[in-house]
């Protein structure tokens, strides 16, 4: 069937609202299917359009880029120009409780990240240079793992980051309702879509960060609102990006739209538009928890079992009978104390026959063979003069 000509129009249109990427500094990605981005490590874009940063292979790493380079400072060269950027994410755990490691927008002067590393260092930096001036590189993180050696506040916080994971200031997940002002916790690996703003100005150096489930309005009240210089951070020409790594629990990081603007808001996201998030039932994700629980309690079951058996053994090994040599030599003579007390009717004095020196005799009957025997109980010296 063929187009008509207003047709064409409007599907060009659309399509140059979907992936423009123009040298002003503006672009906006409502969903990733055939978007020219350049993609490094695990990260690919799925047939219905979600950009995959990362799958559930443990320590690994994956990033996007846009591929155009942007001047961040203004034409004197040193004040950093504003910006504005947003993305719809969602970080999807096979497990209830823990996901790893998080995902970040990013600013830095390469698109060459061989040598980061994974795991906490969410692609973007490693052990070496973690922290280092000359990394020009600014970020804001979603973490999901409570790192010590970064002084991370929770395992679920929002984070500014300039050259390095120990963050400039770092905020629990969640936003501000416009209505009462409360806050209202997001959790990162819940699996939801949800969206981040990042908003810096350059002449008040004053950068906000703001947080809030998909397609609600944005929330006044920004999440973080800090006041940092990022003129000798954004070193002239930089690209923007989207990263992330995996650690040793199996998680998926997606993002669904992006969008970006030098000097200006970043374009609105077509929330319609968005690819959907997959879904883990909770089912499913018990499953995996056990698949961890087991592991760990399987071990520490058989270590109790075997501490159970030995102090079993101890206890026969402490309270048993010895025998002495004239014993061994002449065969057993020694009985239990149960069978005496239950042969003498438990030293019933009906079956007294004589008291001695040094104890009673009772006549009794053994249970097993009905022989008739006495059976002398002897007490101490002591036990004597007290009675």
């Amino acid at each position: 069937m063929r187009l008509k000509p207003v047709s064409v129009v409007s599907f060009l249109v659309l399509l140059l609202f979907h992936f423009f990427a123009g040298g002003d500094g503006h672009f906006i990605y409502n969903g990733f299917a055939g978007a020219r981005l350049d993609l490094d490590g695990m990260t690919v874009v799925e047939p219905d359009g979600k950009l995959a940063l990362t799958n559930i292979t443990s320590q690994l790493k994956g990033s996007a880029f846009h591929p155009t380079p942007l001047r961040f400072h203004e034409t004197n060269g040193t004040v950093a120009r504003s910006f504005s950027t947003t993305f719809v994410f969602a970080i999807v755990t096979d497990l209830v409780t823990v996901g790893g490691n998080g995902l970040a927008f990013f600013v830095a002067p390469t698109k060459n990240l061989s040598m980061a590393s994974p795991s906490q260092f969410l692609g973007l930096f490693n052990p070496q240079n973690n922290g280092n001036a000359s990394n020009h590189v600014f970020a804001v993180e979603l973490d999901t793992i409570l790192n010590p050696e970064f002084r991370d506040i929770s395992s679920n916080h929002v984070g500014v980051d300039v050259n390095g994971l120990a963050s400039v200031v770092a905020e629990p997940a969640g936003y501000y309702d416009d209505d009462t002002g409360d806050f209202k916790n997001l959790t990162l690996i819940a699996g939801d879509a949800m969206q981040v703003w990042v908003d810096y100005d350059g002449r008040s150096t004053v950068l906000n960060v703001t947080l809030a489930p998909v397609e609600a309005p944005r929330p006044i009240k920004p999440l973080i609102s800090v006041t940092v210089d990022l003129s000798p951070v954004l070193n002239g020409t930089a690209y923007v990006g989207l990263s992330s790594s995996t650690g040793p629990f199996r998680t998926r990081h997606y993002v669904l739209g992006w969008s970006f603007a030098l000097d200006g808001a970043a374009p609105p996201l077509g929330y319609s538009n968005l690819p959907k998030p997959p879904r883990i039932g909770d089912s499913k994700r018990r499953f995996k928890a056990r698949d961890v629980i087991l592991p760990v309690a399987t071990p520490i079951l058989a270590l109790a079992v075997v501490a159970g058996v030995s102090l079993v053994v101890w206890r026969q090994l402490r309270y048993a009978e010895l025998r002495e040599e004239w014993e061994v030599e002449f065969g057993p003579h020694r009985l239990a104390y149960k069978d005496l007390y239950r042969a003498t009717g438990g030293f019933d004095g009906k079956h007294l026959l004589g008291v001695g020196g040094f104890g009673r005799v009772y006549k009794g009957v053994l249970p097993a063979s009905k022989k008739e025997v006495a059976v002398k109980v002897v007490v101490s010296h002591d036990d004597a003069k007290l009675g």
